[in-house]
């Protein structure tokens, strides 16, 4: 079947196009499809490509050996194969893995100075230094981070153009309902989604065999290929700790207010011993954090608790596929789940906001009478984003729009299974249009 395009395709393009490009780093998860949209973007646009994984090439760590020269590391990965062609401009070297050999980055300001051979280094992210990093290249490479695929690119690979993605979005910005033909196909398409999540594999499996087969079973492979790559690349004790929290996600999302609670993670357990692992786990791109505001107020950065926070699969599909074989047909079916389905929808509306480039925050007072899930921005107003798995009270999200003590709040987004609508105070729109609200934000309000 044909390769599904990524958002990442395009800006590789445009980062080529760029005359004062640095050399790049992609982050990102593993199986997030970094390698192919790099191998892809090499074959399209170079006459000549190098690539080396440190992980299964380990003899080219040595090609650093002898200092950070250009000339130097060309010579040395010529050594050991001398079938590699380097012709300035017309050359693109890719590093892929490079958390197993972390001098690659050093390289990158030598490269940047020398400006003959642009370059690419990618790796899953586990275990990486990143002060390492910065200390290295400050100032001599850029970052790129990609995630598993979002909702647009799942839709596109199921064959929608972009003028029924830009027909969504119309509706949007117009504030007019979508017809019932276009809000049912898409919610179909979004239970889908949400079941299969992200990841550009199962995505592809699913779209060559029309169903679900299969799919559990790679899913819960990548689960397992997490928990591996945690035990190989955590250090110390901070491998058990790390171990611990990353099973624990799904459990404390099944409680009442989905607070990841480090007492409760294991006999024992105390916050200052698990400083730090939560940052672990979302650099290695497993998991989004979300931080509680102290105040309902701008600036949202400035204004949250480091020590409360809420943990989200950073793929939704992941999720589903770590509670029970069944799950994932419960929830096609829409059967089961209870309380648990809000946390689902928490968490897919969470990854389509991280997706979208927004850091997340949520807010509960000490009484537990105003709680809200997430907050975005947009130039002049902070604006409280209620997910509702069913169509109950907003008494929270009305209280927020309605207090004069919440000055930098003035109307609120609803998501959840209803058409488009606005009733003076809040925005309502289905799931699924989640990944449209940025650009609605930017060119409406």
């Amino acid at each position: 079947m044909p390769r599904l395009k990524r958002k990442v395709d395009d800006f590789l393009i445009e980062w080529k196009n760029n005359k004062d490009r640095l050399p790049l780093i992609i982050k990102g998860a593993r199986q997030v499809g970094k390698t192919d949209a790099i191998e892809n973007f090499a074959r399209n646009n170079y006459k000549y490509f190098i690539e080396i994984n440190f992980a299964l090439q380990p003899e080219f760590k040595s090609i650093f050996d002898n200092g950070f020269d250009v000339d130097t590391i060309i010579s040395n990965i010529s050594i050991i194969n001398n079938n590699f062609v380097f012709v300035p401009r017309e050359t693109l070297i890719f590093f892929d893995e490079m958390q197993d050999c972390i001098n690659c980055a050093t390289s990158l300001k030598a490269f940047n100075i020398d400006k003959r051979y642009d370059v690419i280094c990618s790796g899953s992210m586990m275990g990486i230094n990143y002060k390492e990093i910065e200390s290295n290249s400050v100032g001599n490479k850029q970052d790129y981070t990609m995630h598993s695929m979002d909702f647009e690119e799942f839709l596109w690979a199921k064959g929608y153009k972009e003028n029924q993605i830009e027909d969504l979005y119309e509706c949007m910005k117009e504030c007019r309902p979508l017809t019932t033909t276009q809000f049912d196909v898409m919610m179909l398409n979004f239970k889908d989604y949400m079941v299969l999540g992200g990841m550009p594999a199962i995505v592809a499996k699913y779209i060559e065999n029309k169903n679900f087969s299969g799919i559990l079973t790679m899913q819960e492979q990548i689960l397992k290929d997490y928990e591996e790559d945690i035990a190989k690349y955590a250090s110390g004790l901070d491998k058990a700790r790390i171990l611990n929290a990353y099973r624990k996600v799904a459990v404390f999302l099944g409680n009442e207010n989905k607070k990841f609670q480090v007492s409760k993670i294991t006999d024992g357990a105390r916050n200052r011993e698990y400083r730090g692992v939560s940052d672990w786990l979302s650099d290695a791109g497993i998991i989004n954090i979300s931080y509680c505001m102290e105040e309902c107020a701008l600036p949202l950065k400035g204004n949250y608790n480091p020590e409360n926070y809420r943990l989200y699969f950073a793929d939704t599909g992941l999720l589903i596929a770590s509670l029970d074989e069944e799950a994932q047909d419960d929830l096609r079916k829409n059967q089961n789940f209870n309380t648990y389905k809000g946390a689902i929808y928490e968490n897919v509306v969470g990854d389509m906001l991280v997706k979208e480039g927004y850091d997340l925050y949520f807010y509960k007072n000490d009484k537990g009478t105003v709680e809200m899930d997430f907050f975005i921005r947009d130039k002049n107003s902070l604006i409280p984003v209620e997910v509702k798995a069913n169509d109950n009270s907003t008494a929270s999200l009305n209280n927020l729009i309605d207090n004069d003590n919440y000055k930098d709040i003035k109307y609120g987004i609803k998501l959840c299974n209803k058409n488009i609508g606005f009733n003076g105070k809040f925005y309502t729109f289905p799931y699924f249009m989640t990944f449209l609200l940025k650009r609605y934000l930017k060119e409406t309000k």
